[in-house]
């Protein structure tokens, strides 16, 4: 590595001083240790990237894989869970299937253009949820009322899974996600409960399809006209609906947040509009904490980087929302700018492990920022954004609140 090994390695995740400021630690990292040692709760080191060249350039290279990570020697997040999330039984089974072929069966449900002619459902759903929003009266938190019923709504309608389940899979997923609150033995039994419902699901669909993702699924093949496997399905229907909820019900909140902290910036798009699309990208770019804890990798050979060497062996952690804040690749990094174009930051990831549903998110955020700015102009946040508090130990880091008056 480029830099000199301290005795502790900091801990990473770093704390932020607020909710919509990134860690102090970022760029005195990118300045001079792009390649920084740190260590994980769980104790175990790592290597964390902070430039964009080098996030961009690892998270495509081959030599670093996500599949690595169910290797003994790589890096634990947490002490409780030895693999975690990432190299889970949902991941391996994935991984079974083959990241190429998979991605080719399920990617397909998953266009610009399909997501597109889903948005005027999105957008009433979130007009049905601002109408409940003000019945109730302001303040009132967009978390509970939009942020988190909407991606839910989306993805269980898509997926044809009952939304009256939505309480069990959030309490999976926060046991998945957290990296200190439950122990192996909890995760592992979460796992297990949630391959089950999925496996008892997928079962009641063999018995009844529907005109859902998961029945069109049970029914595809690959390009050798092979069908995925039982095990595949339960798995799919498991990662579809953890990442079709998680991290956009808690980008919905984020974003508006920002845009409500600088007044000038929702009026601008309350008088054009058309900068909706460019300013979802800037705010995926902008916010410290979309990415969350950041895309892991494991070295399966030395790694020549720009600015350093990834060691054989190392586990990578590729920040791709310290990279979208770094100097050398956007101008004016630190400002929001709603217009930006071109703006290829790296929220969604690069390479083969992108993420699948980016239209889905893209479209989903695009129709909640219309509805808000069509139904309430006058919306305004109830708190200090310094008041903001996102719940903490997590993966991701969703806002726990959204105060809002209107």
């Amino acid at each position: 590595m480029s830099q000199t090994r301290s005795a502790q390695p900091p801990k990473y995740p770093f704390r932020a001083p607020e909710v919509l400021v990134p860690p102090e630690e970022w760029a005195d990292l990118r300045d001079a240790c792009p390649l920084a040692p740190v260590t994980f709760p769980s104790g175990d080191e790592a290597v964390l990237l902070t430039r964009y060249e080098d996030v961009r350039t690892a998270l495509v290279d081959p030599r670093l894989t996500r599949e690595g990570l169910a290797r003994p020697d790589a890096a634990r997040i947490t002490a409780g869970d030895a693999e975690g999330i990432f190299s889970s039984p949902m991941a391996k089974t994935l991984n079974a299937e083959g990241h190429e072929r998979w991605r080719r069966m399920v990617g397909k449900w998953f266009t610009a253009k399909r997501m597109s002619a889903l948005r005027p459902r999105m957008e009433e759903m979130t007009d049905r949820l601002v109408d409940t929003m003000i019945e109730q009266g302001a303040p009132a938190d967009l978390v509970s009322h939009v942020a988190f019923p909407l991606p839910v709504y989306v993805i269980c309608t898509m997926l044809g899974v009952p939304e009256g389940d939505r309480d069990l899979f959030k309490a999976w997923s926060d046991t998945f996600l957290n990296m200190t609150r439950y122990t192996r033995e909890e995760t592992d039994a979460a796992h297990r409960e949630f391959a089950a419902y999925m496996s008892g699901l997928i079962a009641e669909k063999r018995a009844a399809p529907g005109d859902d993702l998961l029945s069109r699924l049970m029914d595809a093949s690959d390009t050798e006209g092979e069908p995925m496997s039982e095990a595949g399905l339960a798995a799919t229907g498991q990662a579809l609906l953890l990442a079709g909820h998680e991290t956009t019900a808690g980008f919905i909140a984020t974003m508006t947040a920002h845009l409500l902290s600088e007044r000038s910036r929702w009026e601008r798009l309350l008088e054009d509009r058309s900068l909706i699309r460019s300013a979802v990208e800037e705010v995926l770019r902008f916010d410290p904490n979309g990415s969350g804890f950041g895309m892991l990798r494991y070295a399966h050979e030395e790694v020549e980087l720009a600015d350093g060497t990834i060691p054989r062996g190392a586990t990578v952690v590729c920040s791709m929302a310290a990279a979208n804040r770094d100097e050398r690749a956007w101008a004016d990094a630190d400002s929001m700018d709603l217009g930006r174009s071109p703006n290829p930051h790296l929220a969604f990831g690069a390479g083969p492990h992108s993420c699948l549903g980016q239209p889905l998110a893209r479209t989903e955020l695009q129709a909640v920022l219309s509805v808000l700015l069509r139904r309430l102009p006058g919306l305004e946040p109830a708190i200090d954004a310094t008041k903001l508090r996102r719940q903490e130990g997590m993966l991701t880091t969703p806002l726990l609140e959204m105060p809002v008056t209107w």
